[in-house]
C-alpha cells in the first residue's frame, strides 16, 4: 500500500493492504479506492472495508492451506500403503523383480507415488501371471498324475503366501514336463496297442468296439486324448488281447492257405476266367504271403473261410473247359474299349489269329489271355487319357450337327409360320446361331488339347485310326474356303446388283421382259434353293468327301455314322469345298452379257 500515498491518500493509507499496487490485485484496490472517493466515502470507512477485504482473503487462503494439507496426507498414505504393497510383492515373486529408482529426500510426493505406481502395477501383473502359470502348471500336473494312477481328479487352489519364486516355477515345469513325457509315451503305446488290435480284428472280421470295451470304455468311441485310459492295467490288458487275437489269426492263416491251395489247382485245371477269380482275388493272395502281410479286411474272417471252402465244393463238381470261349469274349472286351474310344485295337490278338493259335497248339491259352489282359489294361489307361479330348470331339461334332440343322432350318421359306413348334424351333435356331460361332474357337482349342496330348504322351492321337490333328486341321481349312466363297457370293451379289442399276440408268428403270427374264431364269439356275428374287442365300451343296457339317453328322446318327465320316477322310483329295463353283462361271456370263449388251456399259470387273 506503500504506493496509495505516492497518489496522495496520505502516509496512514499505505497500510490499507498488504497487497501491492504493482501485482493485478494492487490495481484493482486502486480502482475501487479511486471509485470510494469519487463516491465520497470517508477515510475510516476505507479502511474498514479493506480490512475486511484482507479478512476474506485470509480465509480463503487457510481453506486452500488445509486443503493442501490433507492432500498431501493422503499422498504420503498412499505412498506408503503402494511402498508396503511392493515390499510384499517383491518377497513373493522372487529375485527377478525390479528395483524402485527414486530419491525419497529431494523428490516429491507426486513424484514418488508416480515412480512406485507403475512399478507397482507391473508386479501385480506380474504375480496375476505368475499366478495362472502356477495354477495351470499344478492342474496338469495333479491331471497327468491321476491320469497315470488311475484316480480321480481334484484341483487344489494355491494360497496368497504362496511360494511364487521363478525359481520355484522352473521345479514345477520341469516336473511337469517329466509327467508329460511319460503320458505322451504311455498315450502312444495305448495308440500303437489299439491300432494294432484294430487291424487284428478287420483281418478276423471281428468286433473291435466290443473287444476293446472289454479292456476298458475310453478306448472307443472318444475323440479326446485327455479322455484315453494310459493306466498300467489298461496297458496289460490291451497286451494280453493282441496275443490272444495274433494267435487266432495264425490258426486262420494255415487252414485258410491249405483251402486256396485247393481253389488255385482248381482254377488251373480248369481254366477259369479272371472274372470268376476276381469275387477270390484277395483270398487267393494269401498263399504266398506271410502272416505279417495278410492285413486286407475281413480277409479271415469266418464267413471267408467259409465262402472259400463252398467255393471249392462248386469247382470240384465242375469238369468243363471253356479257355476258347474265355480268351474270345476278353478279346471282344477289348475291342468294344477300343470302339468306344475310338483306338485301334492290337491285331496280334485278332479273332481269327487267336482260334488259329489255340487249335494249332502252339501257344499256351493262358498266354494268350494274360497278353489280352494286359491289351484291356493298356486301353483302359489310354482311354482315361484320352477321355478330355473325346469330350470335346463329342461336343464339337454335336455343334457341327446343329450347324447343319441350322443351314436347313435357314432354307425354310416356312419357318416363320404359325405352324406346331414353330416357336420350339426358332429358340433352337438362336441357340444353334450362337454354338456355330463358338465352332471355330472349339476347332482350335481341341487342336491345342490334342497337341499338349500328343507332346505328353509321345505318340499321335488317332481317331479310328487317323490322326485328329488332320481331320481338325483339313476342317478347319474348309470351314474357312467356305467363308471365303460366302463372301465371294455376297460380292458377286453386290456386283450384280451394281449392274442392273447401271442398266437402269441407261437403258430406263424397266428392262424389257425379254432380258428380266433372261436375268432371273439364270439367278434361279444359280440359286436353286432361292425364292424367286435370286437373292437368297445359298445352301451349301452337301459334299460326301468331308464337309464340315454333312447329313451324316445329324444327333440321330451320331453314335456311328459319324465313324464312317472320319474314315472318309483317310480318301478325302485336298481340294477344298466350294459353295458355287459350278455355277460361278454361269454367273460371271450372265453379267458380262447383261453389261455387255449395251455399247455403252461401263466396266465394272477388275
Amino acid at each position: 500500500m506503500g504506493e496509495m500515498a505516492m497518489d496522495g491518500y496520505g502516509p496512514d493509507k499505505a497500510v490499507r493492504c498488504s497487497v501491492s499496487f504493482d501485482t493485478p490485485c494492487g490495481s484493482m484496490l486502486r480502482e475501487l479506492e479511486q471509485i470510494w472517493t469519487d463516491i465520497g466515502e470517508r477515510e475510516q470507512d476505507k479502511d474498514r472495508m479493506f480490512l475486511e477485504l484482507e479478512t476474506e482473503c485470509m480465509r480463503v487462503y487457510r481453506r486452500k492451506v488445509d486443503s493442501a494439507n490433507a492432500d498431501r496426507a493422503q499422498l504420503r498414505q498412499s505412498l506408503m500403503a503402494k511402498q508396503a504393497e511392493l515390499k510384499a510383492l517383491v518377497a513373493s515373486i522372487g529375485e527377478d523383480t525390479p528395483q524402485l529408482k527414486v530419491d525419497e529426500k529431494h523428490a516429491s510426493l507426486k513424484e514418488q507415488l508416480a515412480a512406485v505406481t507403475p512399478l507397482l502395477e507391473d508386479l501385480r501383473a506380474t504375480k496375476e501371471e505368475r499366478i495362472k502359470q502356477f495354477s495351470n502348471v499344478q492342474s496338469e500336473i495333479e491331471k497327468i498324475n491321476a491320469q497315470i494312477s488311475d484316480h480321480s481328479y481334484q484341483h487344489e487352489r494355491l494360497n496368497n503366501d504362496y511360494d511364487l519364486s521363478t525359481r520355484r516355477l522352473a521345479d514345477l515345469q520341469m516336473q511337469l514336463r517329466n509327467l508329460q513325457r511319460e503320458k505322451s509315451d504311455r498315450l502312444q503305446k495305448v495308440f500303437v496297442y489299439v491300432d494294432e488290435v484294430h487291424c487284428l480284428c478287420a483281418v478276423l472280421g471281428m468286433d473291435f468296439a466290443n473287444t476293446v470295451k472289454d479292456v476298458h470304455p475310453s478306448l472307443h468311441g472318444t475323440d479326446s486324448e485327455n479322455s484315453t485310459n494310459i493306466s498300467d492295467s489298461t496297458l496289460e490288458g490291451l497286451t494280453q488281447t493282441i496275443l490272444k487275437l495274433k494267435a487266432e489269426k495264425r490258426n486262420r492263416v494255415l487252414k485258410l492257405q491249405d483251402i486256396v491251395e485247393k481253389l488255385h489247382k482248381l482254377w488251373n485245371l480248369m481254366e477259369s476266367t479272371e472274372q470268376e477269380r476276381r469275387h477270390f482275388a484277395e483270398v487267393a493272395a494269401i498263399l504266398g504271403s506271410s502272416e505279417e502281410e495278410i492285413t486286407s479286411p475281413n480277409i479271415l474272417s469266418l464267413e471267408t473261410i467259409q465262402e472259400t471252402e463252398e467255393e471249392v465244393e462248386r469247382l470240384t463238381k465242375q469238369k468243363a473247359s471253356r479257355m476258347k470261349e474265355l480268351v474270345l469274349k476278353r478279346r471282344l472286351e477289348l475291342e468294344n474299349i477300343c470302339r468306344h474310344a475310338h483306338m485301334e485295337p492290337d491285331m496280334s490278338t485278332a479273332p481269327e489269329k487267336i482260334i488259329a493259335l489255340i487249335d494249332s497248339g502252339l501257344v499256351d491259352p493262358c498266354e494268350l489271355l494274360s497278353s489280352i489282359e494286359e491289351q484291356i489294361a493298356k486301353a483302359n489307361e489310354q482311354s482315361l487319357t484320352r477321355k478330355d479330348i473325346m469330350e470335346r470331339v463329342d461336343r464339337w461334332l454335336s455343334a457341327c450337327d446343329e450347324e447343319t440343322w441350322l443351314e436347313e432350318y435357314n432354307q425354310d421359306d416356312n419357318r416363320y409360320s404359325a405352324g406346331r413348334g414353330a416357336h420350339l424351333n426358332l429358340k433352337r435356331a438362336e441357340k444353334a446361331r450362337v454354338l456355330v460361332q463358338k465352332i471355330p474357337t472349339m476347332i482350335d482349342n481341341l487342336i491345342d488339347k490334342t497337341f499338349a496330348w500328343e507332346d505328353e504322351s509321345n505318340v499321335p492321337f488317332l481317331y479310328d485310326g487317323v490322326r485328329l490333328v488332320a481331320i481338325l486341321e483339313e476342317q478347319k481349312l474348309r470351314r474357312v474356303q467356305k467363308e471365303e466363297d460366302k463372301k465371294r457370293y455376297r460380292d458377286q451379289k453386290k456386283l450384280q446388283n451394281l449392274l442392273l442399276k447401271e442398266k437402269e440408268l441407261i437403258f430406263g428403270s424397266k428392262p424389257t421382259p425379254k432380258k428380266t427374264s433372261s436375268f432371273n431364269r439364270r439367278m434361279s439356275s444359280h440359286h436353286p434353293n432361292g425364292n424367286g428374287s435370286g437373292f437368297m442365300t445359298p445352301m451349301p451343296r452337301r459334299v460326301s468327301a468331308g464337309s464340315a457339317t454333312p447329313e451324316l453328322l445329324t444327333p440321330r446318327s451320331y453314335s456311328g455314322r459319324y465313324n464312317t465320316y472320319f474314315k472318309e477322310n483317310r480318301r478325302m483329295t485336298p481340294a477344298p469345298l466350294n459353295f458355287s463353283t459350278a455355277s460361278k462361271d454361269d454367273s460371271m456370263s450372265s453379267f458380262a452379257s447383261i453389261s455387255g449388251s449395251e455399247p455403252d456399259s461401263p466396266l465394272v470387273l477388275h
